[in-house]
Protein backbone atom coordinates (compact mmCIF):
# COMPACT_ATOMS: atom_id res chain seq x y z
CA UNK A 1 0.00 0.00 0.00
CA UNK A 2 1.10 3.41 -0.71
CA UNK A 3 1.98 5.50 1.96
CA UNK A 4 -0.56 8.49 2.72
CA UNK A 5 1.31 11.63 3.41
CA UNK A 6 0.01 15.15 4.07
CA UNK A 7 1.81 18.87 3.67
CA UNK A 8 -0.30 21.17 6.44
CA UNK A 9 0.78 25.20 6.10
CA UNK A 10 -1.15 27.73 7.39
CA UNK A 11 -1.63 30.31 5.15
CA UNK A 12 -0.13 34.08 5.82
CA UNK A 13 -0.06 32.69 9.21
CA UNK A 14 1.19 36.03 11.26
CA UNK A 15 -0.92 37.52 9.41
CA UNK A 16 -4.19 35.45 9.69
CA UNK A 17 -3.02 35.93 14.00
CA UNK A 18 -3.13 39.55 13.63
CA UNK A 19 -6.76 39.80 11.95
CA UNK A 20 -7.77 37.54 15.05
CA UNK A 21 -7.44 40.22 17.16
CA UNK A 22 -7.50 43.03 14.24
CA UNK A 23 -10.47 41.97 11.92
CA UNK A 24 -10.71 45.13 9.66
CA UNK A 25 -7.56 44.20 8.42
CA UNK A 26 -9.14 40.99 6.82
CA UNK A 27 -8.99 41.46 2.72
CA UNK A 28 -6.75 44.71 3.25
CA UNK A 29 -2.69 45.22 2.46
CA UNK A 30 -0.69 45.36 5.07
CA UNK A 31 2.37 43.22 6.37
CA UNK A 32 3.69 42.42 10.01
CA UNK A 33 7.60 43.73 10.46
CA UNK A 34 9.35 46.13 10.96
CA UNK A 35 9.00 49.77 10.85
CA UNK A 36 10.89 51.23 7.32
CA UNK A 37 12.89 53.73 9.17
CA UNK A 38 14.84 51.45 11.15
CA UNK A 39 15.25 48.96 8.31
CA UNK A 40 12.27 46.80 9.02
CA UNK A 41 12.01 43.71 6.70
CA UNK A 42 8.44 41.96 5.96
CA UNK A 43 7.81 38.96 8.06
CA UNK A 44 4.32 38.44 6.67
CA UNK A 45 2.00 39.78 4.32
CA UNK A 46 -1.71 39.36 3.40
CA UNK A 47 -2.54 38.01 0.35
CA UNK A 48 -4.11 41.37 -0.72
CA UNK A 49 -0.45 42.71 -0.07
CA UNK A 50 0.88 39.51 -1.98
CA UNK A 51 -1.22 40.33 -5.97
CA UNK A 52 0.82 43.83 -5.55
CA UNK A 53 4.07 42.35 -5.40
CA UNK A 54 5.06 42.59 -1.61
CA UNK A 55 6.72 38.90 -0.28
CA UNK A 56 8.18 37.93 3.18
CA UNK A 57 11.98 39.21 3.43
CA UNK A 58 11.32 42.11 1.19
CA UNK A 59 12.82 45.76 3.02
CA UNK A 60 9.84 47.53 4.38
CA UNK A 61 10.40 50.29 2.57
CA UNK A 62 10.45 48.84 -1.16
CA UNK A 63 6.97 47.17 0.32
CA UNK A 64 5.43 50.99 0.97
CA UNK A 65 6.68 51.84 -2.66
CA UNK A 66 4.64 49.30 -4.18
CA UNK A 67 2.34 50.19 -2.00
CA UNK A 68 1.55 53.09 -0.30
CA UNK A 69 -1.74 52.48 2.10
CA UNK A 70 0.17 49.24 2.86
CA UNK A 71 -0.48 48.72 6.63
CA UNK A 72 2.79 47.70 9.32
CA UNK A 73 1.81 45.85 11.96
CA UNK A 74 4.41 45.08 14.66
CA UNK A 75 4.84 41.09 15.54
CA UNK A 76 3.55 39.16 18.33
CA UNK A 77 5.87 36.65 18.66
CA UNK A 78 4.16 35.25 22.01
CA UNK A 79 0.54 34.90 20.12
CA UNK A 80 2.25 33.40 16.70
CA UNK A 81 3.60 30.89 18.72
CA UNK A 82 0.24 29.57 21.20
CA UNK A 83 -1.60 29.52 17.71
CA UNK A 84 1.09 27.36 16.68
CA UNK A 85 1.21 25.16 19.72
CA UNK A 86 -2.90 24.82 19.27
CA UNK A 87 -2.28 23.28 15.31
CA UNK A 88 0.20 21.22 16.34
CA UNK A 89 -1.95 19.75 19.32
CA UNK A 90 -4.60 18.99 16.50
CA UNK A 91 -2.67 17.18 14.22
CA UNK A 92 -0.96 15.20 17.00
CA UNK A 93 -4.60 13.97 17.93
CA UNK A 94 -5.10 13.10 14.28
CA UNK A 95 -1.41 11.00 14.24
CA UNK A 96 1.32 10.35 16.23
CA UNK A 97 3.48 10.58 12.97
CA UNK A 98 4.00 14.25 13.01
CA UNK A 99 7.11 16.25 11.61
CA UNK A 100 6.91 19.98 12.57
CA UNK A 101 9.34 21.69 9.94
CA UNK A 102 8.40 25.60 11.15
CA UNK A 103 5.91 27.31 13.25
CA UNK A 104 3.23 27.01 10.20
CA UNK A 105 4.41 23.95 8.54
CA UNK A 106 4.01 20.40 9.57
CA UNK A 107 3.85 17.01 7.92
CA UNK A 108 1.45 14.15 8.61
CA UNK A 109 1.99 10.40 7.50
CA UNK A 110 -1.68 8.80 8.03
CA UNK A 111 -0.80 5.66 6.48
CA UNK A 112 -2.61 3.82 9.13
CA UNK A 113 -6.10 5.65 8.82
CA UNK A 114 -8.63 3.45 7.25
CA UNK A 115 -10.34 7.03 5.34
CA UNK A 116 -8.61 8.55 2.22
CA UNK A 117 -5.92 11.16 2.57
CA UNK A 118 -8.04 13.73 1.09
CA UNK A 119 -10.79 12.83 3.41
CA UNK A 120 -8.81 13.73 6.58
CA UNK A 121 -6.80 16.56 4.82
CA UNK A 122 -10.64 18.33 4.38
CA UNK A 123 -11.82 17.03 8.29
CA UNK A 124 -8.07 19.29 9.71
CA UNK A 125 -8.59 21.71 7.15
CA UNK A 126 -12.20 22.25 8.61
CA UNK A 127 -11.36 21.71 12.42
CA UNK A 128 -8.54 23.96 12.11
CA UNK A 129 -10.81 26.86 10.52
CA UNK A 130 -13.63 25.88 12.89
CA UNK A 131 -11.65 25.89 15.79
CA UNK A 132 -9.51 28.24 15.70
CA UNK A 133 -10.33 30.46 13.08
CA UNK A 134 -6.59 29.90 11.25
CA UNK A 135 -6.88 29.29 7.10
CA UNK A 136 -4.22 26.51 6.04
CA UNK A 137 -3.68 24.56 3.08
CA UNK A 138 -2.78 21.15 2.59
CA UNK A 139 -1.15 18.77 -0.17
CA UNK A 140 -1.42 15.35 0.03
CA UNK A 141 0.85 12.74 -1.68
CA UNK A 142 2.61 9.44 -1.22
CA UNK A 143 6.02 11.15 -0.13
CA UNK A 144 6.86 14.15 1.42
CA UNK A 145 8.48 15.66 -1.47
CA UNK A 146 5.86 15.54 -3.60
CA UNK A 147 3.13 16.10 -0.75
CA UNK A 148 5.00 19.96 -0.60
CA UNK A 149 5.45 20.82 -3.99
CA UNK A 150 1.76 19.76 -4.07
CA UNK A 151 0.61 22.33 -1.53
CA UNK A 152 2.96 24.93 -2.99
CA UNK A 153 1.26 24.21 -6.05
CA UNK A 154 -2.08 24.47 -5.19
CA UNK A 155 -1.61 27.73 -2.74
CA UNK A 156 -0.31 29.84 -5.81
CA UNK A 157 -2.79 29.20 -7.95
CA UNK A 158 -5.66 30.49 -5.86
CA UNK A 159 -6.82 33.96 -6.69
CA UNK A 160 -8.38 36.71 -5.14
CA UNK A 161 -7.26 38.55 -1.61
CA UNK A 162 -8.58 35.74 0.62
CA UNK A 163 -6.33 32.77 1.89
CA UNK A 164 -6.23 29.97 -0.78
CA UNK A 165 -7.40 27.42 1.79
CA UNK A 166 -6.21 24.62 -1.22
CA UNK A 167 -6.24 21.23 -0.99
CA UNK A 168 -4.23 19.42 -3.87
CA UNK A 169 -3.90 15.81 -4.40
CA UNK A 170 -1.59 13.78 -5.96
CA UNK A 171 -2.87 9.60 -6.56
CA UNK A 172 -0.24 6.94 -6.10
CA UNK A 173 1.71 6.71 -9.62
CA UNK A 174 0.77 9.73 -10.82
CA UNK A 175 4.00 11.64 -8.81
CA UNK A 176 6.47 11.47 -12.34
CA UNK A 177 3.38 13.21 -14.22
CA UNK A 178 2.11 15.64 -11.42
CA UNK A 179 6.14 17.07 -11.42
CA UNK A 180 6.86 17.30 -14.90
CA UNK A 181 5.56 20.50 -16.48
CA UNK A 182 6.86 22.22 -13.43
CA UNK A 183 10.08 24.44 -13.45
CA UNK A 184 13.01 22.69 -12.00
CA UNK A 185 13.40 25.23 -9.26
CA UNK A 186 10.20 24.17 -6.99
CA UNK A 187 12.40 20.97 -6.55
CA UNK A 188 14.24 20.50 -3.41
CA UNK A 189 17.88 21.17 -3.92
CA UNK A 190 17.74 22.95 -6.55
CA UNK A 191 18.34 26.67 -5.69
CA UNK A 192 19.79 29.57 -8.00
CA UNK A 193 23.48 28.40 -9.15
CA UNK A 194 21.52 24.71 -10.00
CA UNK A 195 19.16 26.01 -11.82
CA UNK A 196 21.42 27.91 -13.93
CA UNK A 197 23.88 25.06 -14.54
CA UNK A 198 20.73 23.24 -15.31
CA UNK A 199 19.04 25.86 -18.21
CA UNK A 200 23.15 25.37 -19.34
CA UNK A 201 22.22 21.84 -20.20
CA UNK A 202 18.49 23.26 -21.59
CA UNK A 203 16.77 21.79 -18.67
CA UNK A 204 14.18 24.01 -17.39
CA UNK A 205 11.47 21.44 -16.45
CA UNK A 206 10.96 18.63 -13.81
CA UNK A 207 10.41 16.65 -17.09
CA UNK A 208 13.24 17.33 -18.68
CA UNK A 209 15.52 16.63 -15.87
CA UNK A 210 13.88 13.45 -15.11
CA UNK A 211 14.96 12.09 -18.88
CA UNK A 212 18.26 13.51 -18.55
CA UNK A 213 20.58 10.80 -17.54
CA UNK A 214 21.29 9.71 -14.11
CA UNK A 215 24.85 9.08 -14.12
CA UNK A 216 25.53 12.29 -16.22
CA UNK A 217 23.88 13.53 -13.44
CA UNK A 218 25.70 12.05 -10.92
CA UNK A 219 28.91 13.11 -12.54
CA UNK A 220 27.78 17.04 -13.05
CA UNK A 221 26.72 17.18 -9.53
CA UNK A 222 28.55 14.45 -7.54
CA UNK A 223 25.96 13.04 -4.59
CA UNK A 224 23.25 15.39 -5.60
CA UNK A 225 23.06 13.80 -8.85
CA UNK A 226 21.68 11.55 -8.24
CA UNK A 227 19.21 12.77 -5.65
CA UNK A 228 17.88 15.05 -8.52
CA UNK A 229 17.06 12.40 -11.06
CA UNK A 230 15.28 10.46 -7.97
CA UNK A 231 13.10 13.43 -7.17
CA UNK A 232 12.81 14.93 -10.49
CA UNK A 233 10.90 11.13 -11.39
CA UNK A 234 8.84 11.75 -7.71
CA UNK A 235 10.35 9.35 -5.70
CA UNK A 236 11.61 10.31 -1.88
CA UNK A 237 11.88 7.46 1.10
CA UNK A 238 12.41 9.92 3.93
CA UNK A 239 10.11 9.08 6.77
CA UNK A 240 8.10 11.42 8.17
CA UNK A 241 10.00 12.11 11.84
CA UNK A 242 8.20 13.08 14.63
CA UNK A 243 11.51 14.43 16.50
CA UNK A 244 12.11 17.38 15.20
CA UNK A 245 15.96 18.20 15.03
CA UNK A 246 17.55 21.32 15.76
CA UNK A 247 20.19 22.10 12.98
CA UNK A 248 21.52 25.42 13.75
CA UNK A 249 21.03 28.09 15.99
CA UNK A 250 21.55 31.59 14.67
CA UNK A 251 20.95 35.34 15.51
CA UNK A 252 21.15 38.51 13.31
CA UNK A 253 20.73 42.03 13.31
CA UNK A 254 19.88 44.65 10.56
CA UNK A 255 21.26 47.93 11.54
CA UNK A 256 19.14 51.41 11.65
CA UNK A 257 22.28 52.89 9.49
CA UNK A 258 25.14 51.22 7.66
CA UNK A 259 28.18 50.41 10.45
CA UNK A 260 31.62 51.01 9.34
CA UNK A 261 32.72 51.51 12.75
CA UNK A 262 35.14 48.40 13.96
CA UNK A 263 34.38 48.26 17.23
CA UNK A 264 30.56 48.55 17.24
CA UNK A 265 30.22 45.71 15.04
CA UNK A 266 32.50 43.42 17.39
CA UNK A 267 30.60 44.41 19.89
CA UNK A 268 27.33 43.14 17.68
CA UNK A 269 29.33 40.05 17.03
CA UNK A 270 29.56 39.63 20.94
CA UNK A 271 26.43 40.62 21.81
CA UNK A 272 25.15 38.21 19.22
CA UNK A 273 27.63 35.37 20.33
CA UNK A 274 26.22 35.01 23.75
CA UNK A 275 22.65 35.00 22.18
CA UNK A 276 23.53 32.02 20.16
CA UNK A 277 25.16 30.61 23.13
CA UNK A 278 22.47 31.16 25.78
CA UNK A 279 20.07 29.13 23.35
CA UNK A 280 22.41 26.41 22.53
CA UNK A 281 23.06 25.60 26.57
CA UNK A 282 18.92 25.76 26.80
CA UNK A 283 18.62 23.27 24.30
CA UNK A 284 21.18 21.18 26.06
CA UNK A 285 22.97 21.55 22.45
CA UNK A 286 26.74 22.81 21.18
CA UNK A 287 28.06 23.46 18.00
CA UNK A 288 30.98 21.97 15.72
CA UNK A 289 30.88 24.94 13.21
CA UNK A 290 30.70 28.82 13.46
CA UNK A 291 28.91 31.33 10.49
CA UNK A 292 29.04 34.88 10.50
CA UNK A 293 26.56 36.61 7.73
CA UNK A 294 27.27 39.97 5.88
CA UNK A 295 25.33 42.03 3.68
CA UNK A 296 26.77 45.25 2.74
CA UNK A 297 25.15 48.26 2.06
CA UNK A 298 24.22 46.95 -1.94
CA UNK A 299 22.20 44.28 -0.47
CA UNK A 300 24.90 41.74 -1.56
CA UNK A 301 25.58 38.58 1.02
CA UNK A 302 28.04 36.68 1.94
CA UNK A 303 28.45 33.82 4.53
CA UNK A 304 31.80 32.73 6.11
CA UNK A 305 32.41 29.20 8.17
CA UNK A 306 35.01 27.52 10.01
CA UNK A 307 34.90 24.01 11.48
CA UNK A 308 35.80 23.81 15.58
CA UNK A 309 37.87 21.10 17.07
CA UNK A 310 35.55 20.14 19.61
CA UNK A 311 31.70 21.35 19.91
CA UNK A 312 31.42 24.38 22.40
CA UNK A 313 28.09 26.54 23.62
CA UNK A 314 30.71 29.06 24.98
CA UNK A 315 29.92 32.73 24.25
CA UNK A 316 33.20 33.65 24.38
CA UNK A 317 34.39 30.65 22.07
CA UNK A 318 31.40 31.42 19.53
CA UNK A 319 32.36 35.39 19.47
CA UNK A 320 36.12 34.24 18.97
CA UNK A 321 35.51 32.37 16.20
CA UNK A 322 33.54 34.89 14.51
CA UNK A 323 35.18 37.65 15.04
CA UNK A 324 37.93 35.86 13.33
CA UNK A 325 35.93 35.25 10.22
CA UNK A 326 34.52 38.97 9.96
CA UNK A 327 38.30 40.34 9.97
CA UNK A 328 39.19 37.97 6.97
CA UNK A 329 35.76 38.74 5.11
CA UNK A 330 35.45 42.48 5.87
CA UNK A 331 38.31 45.18 5.05
CA UNK A 332 38.56 47.90 8.27
CA UNK A 333 36.16 50.41 7.44
CA UNK A 334 33.94 48.76 4.95
CA UNK A 335 30.59 49.20 5.58
CA UNK A 336 28.17 46.70 7.05
CA UNK A 337 24.40 46.67 6.61
CA UNK A 338 23.28 43.31 8.21
CA UNK A 339 25.20 41.12 10.93
CA UNK A 340 24.54 37.45 11.72
CA UNK A 341 26.29 34.57 13.90
CA UNK A 342 25.86 31.34 13.48
CA UNK A 343 26.47 27.71 15.08
CA UNK A 344 25.70 24.32 13.26
CA UNK A 345 26.98 20.61 13.61
CA UNK A 346 24.62 20.55 16.72
CA UNK A 347 25.22 17.85 18.91
CA UNK A 348 25.50 16.88 22.85
CA UNK A 349 28.25 19.43 24.83
CA UNK A 350 31.34 18.04 25.73
CA UNK A 351 32.62 19.52 29.20
CA UNK A 352 36.37 21.09 27.88
CA UNK A 353 38.37 23.43 28.64
CA UNK A 354 36.78 27.14 28.13
CA UNK A 355 38.84 29.64 26.51
CA UNK A 356 38.02 32.55 28.56
CA UNK A 357 38.55 31.21 31.86
CA UNK A 358 41.12 28.87 31.97
CA UNK A 359 38.73 26.13 31.86
CA UNK A 360 37.86 26.36 35.33
CA UNK A 361 34.24 24.72 36.55
CA UNK A 362 33.92 28.49 37.67
CA UNK A 363 33.21 29.85 34.04
CA UNK A 364 30.95 27.31 33.33
CA UNK A 365 28.76 28.06 36.54
CA UNK A 366 28.92 31.63 35.67
CA UNK A 367 27.37 31.19 32.56
CA UNK A 368 24.54 29.06 33.82
CA UNK A 369 24.29 31.78 36.73
CA UNK A 370 24.08 34.55 33.50
CA UNK A 371 21.28 32.30 31.33
CA UNK A 372 19.10 32.38 34.65
CA UNK A 373 19.74 36.00 35.34
CA UNK A 374 18.75 36.78 31.73
CA UNK A 375 15.94 34.18 31.61
CA UNK A 376 13.81 36.07 33.95
CA UNK A 377 14.55 39.26 34.07
CA UNK A 378 15.51 39.85 30.18
CA UNK A 379 18.75 39.80 28.30
CA UNK A 380 20.00 43.24 29.12
CA UNK A 381 20.21 43.01 32.77
CA UNK A 382 23.57 41.91 32.75
CA UNK A 383 26.03 41.04 30.26
CA UNK A 384 29.39 39.24 30.12
CA UNK A 385 32.39 41.51 28.18
CA UNK A 386 35.10 43.86 28.99
CA UNK A 387 35.02 45.13 32.61
CA UNK A 388 36.89 48.72 31.71
CA UNK A 389 39.06 50.31 34.06
CA UNK A 390 37.68 52.00 36.90
CA UNK A 391 37.97 55.79 36.42
CA UNK A 392 39.76 57.99 38.75
CA UNK A 393 37.82 61.30 39.36
CA UNK A 394 40.35 63.83 39.22
CA UNK A 395 41.91 64.78 42.87
CA UNK A 396 40.35 61.75 44.55
CA UNK A 397 43.15 59.26 43.89
CA UNK A 398 42.95 55.69 43.05
CA UNK A 399 39.64 53.50 43.82
CA UNK A 400 40.31 49.72 44.76
CA UNK A 401 37.53 47.35 43.84
CA UNK A 402 34.61 48.12 46.27
CA UNK A 403 34.61 51.61 44.83
CA UNK A 404 36.40 53.77 48.28
CA UNK A 405 38.77 56.15 47.97
CA UNK A 406 42.64 54.85 48.98
CA UNK A 407 44.26 58.15 50.04
CA UNK A 408 47.67 56.74 51.14
CA UNK A 409 49.92 54.82 50.01
CA UNK A 410 48.70 51.63 47.97
CA UNK A 411 51.64 49.63 50.22
CA UNK A 412 49.83 47.33 52.36
CA UNK A 413 46.44 46.68 51.39
CA UNK A 414 45.17 43.20 50.24
CA UNK A 415 46.05 42.66 46.51
CA UNK A 416 45.08 40.14 43.78
CA UNK A 417 45.87 40.18 40.10
CA UNK A 418 42.50 40.17 37.88
CA UNK A 419 42.68 40.09 33.69
CA UNK A 420 46.04 41.32 33.33
CA UNK A 421 46.21 44.13 36.11
CA UNK A 422 46.28 44.51 39.95
CA UNK A 423 43.45 45.08 41.78
CA UNK A 424 43.38 46.34 45.69
CA UNK A 425 40.83 45.58 48.61
CA UNK A 426 39.64 47.13 51.40
CA UNK A 427 40.02 44.22 53.47
CA UNK A 428 41.03 40.28 53.63
CA UNK A 429 36.92 39.35 53.48
CA UNK A 430 36.93 41.19 50.15
CA UNK A 431 39.72 39.44 48.84
CA UNK A 432 38.74 35.82 49.81
CA UNK A 433 35.09 36.56 48.79
CA UNK A 434 36.85 37.38 45.17
CA UNK A 435 39.03 34.09 45.82
CA UNK A 436 36.43 32.15 45.85
CA UNK A 437 34.62 33.63 42.47
CA UNK A 438 36.27 36.36 41.02
CA UNK A 439 33.48 37.35 38.08
CA UNK A 440 30.84 37.29 39.74
CA UNK A 441 33.01 39.78 42.73
CA UNK A 442 34.45 41.82 40.39
CA UNK A 443 30.90 42.28 38.74
CA UNK A 444 28.96 43.34 42.09
CA UNK A 445 31.25 45.33 43.69
CA UNK A 446 33.25 47.41 40.82
CA UNK A 447 31.07 50.42 40.76
CA UNK A 448 31.69 53.58 42.13
CA UNK A 449 29.65 53.93 46.17
CA UNK A 450 28.14 57.49 46.40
Amino acid sequence: MPAKILHLDLDAFFCAVEELSSPGLREKPFAVGGRPDQRGVVASCSYAARRLGIHSAMPMSRALRLCPELVIVPGHHRAYGEASKQVMERLEAVTGLVEIISIDEAFLDVSDLPESGEIIARRLQTQVMNELKLPCSLGVASNKLVAKIANDVGKKAAKGNAPPCAITIVPPGQEAAFLAPLPTEILWGVGPKTAARLAELGIHTIGELARWPEADLAKRFGESGADLSRHAHGLDDRPVSSGHEMKSVSQETTFVRDVRDDQMLEKKVRELSAQVGRRLRKTGLAGTTVRIKLRWPDFNSLTRQVRLVSPTNSDEEIAKAALALLGKARAPGKSVRLIGVGVSGLGEPVRQLLLWDNGSEKARKLEATLDKLQERFGDKVIRRGRIPEPADEAGDGPKNVCGRRITSNLEGYPSATYQGRTIYFCTEFCLEAFRRDPDRFYLAHSRKRS
